[in-house]
């Protein structure tokens, strides 16, 4: 059984979450939105399970380097959408996916742990 992470690997929060993968012998792989790509159908399918909002990254450096016009713009998911396949750097993450298309949100190691052992 292999779980699946997307993120980009320079993140310090997915170096701290793979690690933990890594230390607790969980089987992933590793999908890097910059060198794998990102599908539209595939982020739509993260948005139809997680939401937009969750999944924007408003905290981040690319969310506060954009023009106020463009974070504006961001009102539903169909915009959001299109900025996030633009700027991948943009989506939360880590996002952890079991094989039974459940996704987890984000790096906390009790969560990890918790949803890990839920899925196994």
């Amino acid at each position: 059984m292999t779980f699946t992470m997307y993120g980009i690997k320079n993140c310090d929060t997915i170096k701290k979450a793979r690690r933990f993968l890594e230390q607790q012998g969980v089987a992933f792989h590793f999908h890097d939105y910059r060198a794998d790509g990102l599908e539209a159908s595939q982020l739509q399918a993260f948005i139809d399970k997680l939401g937009y909002e969750a999944l924007l990254n408003t905290r981040g450096t690319t969310w506060r380097k954009l023009p106020e016009a463009e974070r504006q713009a961001v009102n539903n998911a169909a915009s959001a959408a299109a900025l996030m396949l633009a700027q991948p750097s943009i989506i939360k993450r880590p996002l952890l996916c079991a094989p039974d298309g459940s996704m987890l949100l984000g790096f906390n190691e009790e969560n990890y742990q918790t949803f890990i052992q839920e899925k196994s």
